[in-house]
């Protein structure tokens, strides 16, 4: 049989089910404050210690490629003549950048719209 609760108590079922609900109200704020504004950041902070990570990898690649190249261009290719190595390796590097400054995409004037 169940009593009535005296003035200033509280039924127990219905104060564990606000217990409850004001538990799942607390649970949906701190997991909507999550995915909107903590999931994004942490998203942002990972692509830009990768990235960070990717350019240095790729200039020192670039670095060590190109030390690699000259010596093998020294010791098989020209001997003791560094200068013809330079030489290739500045025209070569110098025909590739004229070559995609051609290909490159005109941009439209500033009052051109």
């Amino acid at each position: 049989m169940r009593t009535v609760p005296r003035a200033g108590e509280a039924d127990p079922a219905i104060s564990a089910e606000w217990a409850a609900k004001a538990v799942d109200a607390v649970d949906l704020a701190v997991s909507t404050v999550t995915d909107k504004a903590v999931r994004p950041v942490l998203l942002a902070a990972r692509a830009v210690v990768f990235g960070v990570i990717v350019a240095t990898m790729a200039t020192a690649g670039v670095v060590l490629g190109s030390i690699g190249l000259v010596r093998l261009l020294v010791v098989y290719a020209f001997g003791p003549r560094v200068w013809a190595a330079y030489l290739l390796l500045g025209s070569l590097l110098t025909a590739t950048g004229l070559v995609l400054w051609w290909q490159r995409a005109a941009r439209p004037a500033a009052g051109a719209d």
